[in-house]
């Protein structure tokens, strides 16, 4: 199997990429102010299966992913949802708010 066809096949399962969400005072300030989420996820994963796990999980439409790795050795994922969805809904749902 070449890189980019694994790069393109999602796993099955939407929590094995997403493994839980941040629940900093940050990261519910970003929720509320630029109605974006931070999910603690996988290692191994990209911003294509962040996106598609996301949307798979919640139904809605995300319009960008950021990533990062920080000193801790966890990868973060931001990510913006589209305008017609709230991230507060959604957090809410998850018990975060």
């Amino acid at each position: 199997m070449a890189k980019d066809e694994k790069e393109r096949t999602p796993l099955v399962d939407p929590w094995s990429i997403l493994l839980h969400p941040l629940l900093t005072e940050k990261a519910i300030g970003k929720i509320e102010a630029e109605n974006k989420l931070i999910f603690i996820i996988n290692r191994k994963s990209n911003k294509r299966q962040v996106k598609w796990a996301t949307e798979k999980a919640f139904d809605v439409k995300v319009d960008d992913v950021n990533i990062l790795i920080d000193r801790k050795g966890r990868k973060k994922a931001w990510v913006k949802l589209s305008k017609e969805y709230s991230a507060s809904d959604i957090a809410t749902k998850l018990g975060m708010l």
